[in-house]
């Protein structure tokens, strides 16, 4: 993305903000949001292990959002990973305090696995109902592989090859598998990894041939494999090409057919939720307009946007209202679609 269009995104996102939230600018809302805040902690949990961009973005923010919430509250980080961080987002779902002491991190894919999951499954939440705060950034996955190993995209319609990858609900495990179904690649999916950081050393070891990761995931973690050109990034998951990846096709670019086109659609349209952060359900109305306001504000924080510049992490700031209308649009992805898109997901398999 140009820096003129990120300026510009940015600019509409605060008068987003800044228009939804008139209602903290008197003094009575202030007073209220204040001392609840004061001498408080909250905490983010982050639904992923240690290392990689999720942990780079939830620190950053953790470091800097407290000076604009009233009362000016501390903020303490907290892994909670598993079942591809489905087991942090139910934790804020169903047993979080609701009241704005608690911020979250999870997968960009839940609302997605959410609205494919098969009736009476015992669906643990639901998106729409968690406290969308706002979004840092977009998050592009990649598909890159490293060594002796296939070179293109279309090289994997051909050769198989073998990813290290997580839980069935992790985009990491989720965006390969999908391109098998639809697409028909041939990519082996190993599973088991705790996370990126444990599938790239995976790749490190020549245990795997390449693995699914975020574009900031990879580019802070490995920069010297992409400065000595040592890995071969195959594809991105985007409905258009990320600035930085100008060279390299999305998924979508792949489609043969309308039908293909519409599912990988549905699948990547995780990119636009990307690195959003969520509070718990029924958080009272003047500490949510506070939280969204301390959000948008510390987009703009110069120490905040400094970090952001030498972490190299890319910020493409998106109000929480937004956030919520993108989950929301999700919810309505067409029935005639849902079954071929749960075989994707890893939601049904084949028997």
């Amino acid at each position: 993305m140009s820096p003129d269009k990120t300026l510009l995104n940015r600019r509409q996102a605060l008068a987003v903000a800044a228009g939804g939230m008139a209602g903290l600018a008197s003094g009575t809302t202030w007073a209220n949001v204040e001392p609840f805040y004061k001498g408080k902690n909250i905490d983010l949990i982050i639904g992923y292990p240690p290392g990689g961009s999720n942990n780079l973005y939830a620190r950053v923010l953790a470091n800097h959002i407290g000076k604009y919430i009233p009362g000016n509250p501390g903020v303490v980080v907290r892994n909670m990973p598993g079942a591809g961080s489905v087991t942090a987002a139910a934790f804020v779902a169903n047993s979080a305090p609701r009241d704005g002491t608690v911020l979250a991190l999870a997968s960009p894919t839940l609302p997605l696995e959410e609205r494919l999951t098969p009736a009476g499954s015992g669906q643990r939440f639901k998106s729409s109902e968690f406290s969308w705060i706002g979004r840092i950034n977009t998050l592009v996955n990649v598909i890159f592989t490293r060594g002796a190993s296939i070179k293109t995209f279309d090289d994997a319609f051909k050769t198989s090859v073998r990813l290290s990858a997580t839980g069935a609900g992790s985009a990491i495990t989720v965006y390969p598998n999908a391109t098998n179904t639809i697409l028909g690649t041939k990519f082996d999916i190993v599973r088991g990894y705790s996370g990126s950081m444990e599938g790239m050393l995976a790749v490190e070891r020549a245990e795997v041939d390449g693995h699914c990761t975020g574009w900031d995931t990879l580019k802070t973690s490995h920069p010297q494999w992409i400065d000595d050109k040592s890995v071969n990034i195959l594809t991105q998951f985007s409905s258009k090409r990320h600035a930085e990846l100008a060279n390299v096709p999305t998924v979508v670019e792949f489609a043969k057919t309308k039908r293909q086109n519409d599912l990988m659609r549905a699948i990547v349209n995780a990119a636009d939720i990307g690195t959003s952060f969520f509070s718990t359900p029924q958080v009272p109305a003047d500490r949510l307009a506070a939280l969204r306001q301390a959000f948008m504000r510390c987009m703009e924080d110069k120490d905040f946007l400094a970090e952001i510049a030498t972490l190299k992490i890319g910020l493409d700031p998106l109000a929480g209202e937004r956030v919520a209308e993108t989950v929301a649009e999700i919810a309505k992805i067409p029935d005639e679609l849902v079954p071929e898109l749960q075989q994707a997901s890893l939601m049904v398999t084949n028997k």
